[in-house]
């Protein structure tokens, strides 16, 4: 049986070849990818509160707006926490939004925000 050609390291500039992800030399990249941050704050506890905030809110907010009755599928930051647990955990800063309008949302407000003076 072949085996599969061996191809480049992960890693950003490495000329080894390898069959995995990393070489040798930079298998220790390999144990850090398979752990996740200590500080996700997007854990079993967001996901539990999350559920629980959508069965309470089942519709898209800015459908709603425009006269269409679309269920809500993720919990948006009404304003973009940014790491700030507390503003990531308080109740009043969520709405319900189905994931088209989320995208739209996060990629207009948050990611490019306007800045006003």
């Amino acid at each position: 049986m072949p085996y599969t050609p061996r191809h480049p390291c992960a890693v950003p500039g490495c000329p080894n070849l390898t069959e995995s992800k990393y070489c040798e030399a930079h298998a220790d990249r390999q144990r850090q990818d398979n752990r996740r941050p200590q500080n996700d704050i997007y854990n079993r506890r967001w996901r539990k509160v999350s559920k629980l905030f959508l069965a309470a809110h089942p519709l898209c907010v800015e459908c709603q707006r425009q006269g269409k009755l679309t269920p809500a599928t993720v919990v948006d930051h009404i304003l973009p926490h940014r790491g700030d647990p507390q503003r990531f955990w308080d109740e009043s800063n969520w709405q319900g939004l189905c994931k088209p309008c989320h995208d739209r949302k996060t990629l207009t407000e948050d990611i490019k925000p306007e800045y006003k003076f």
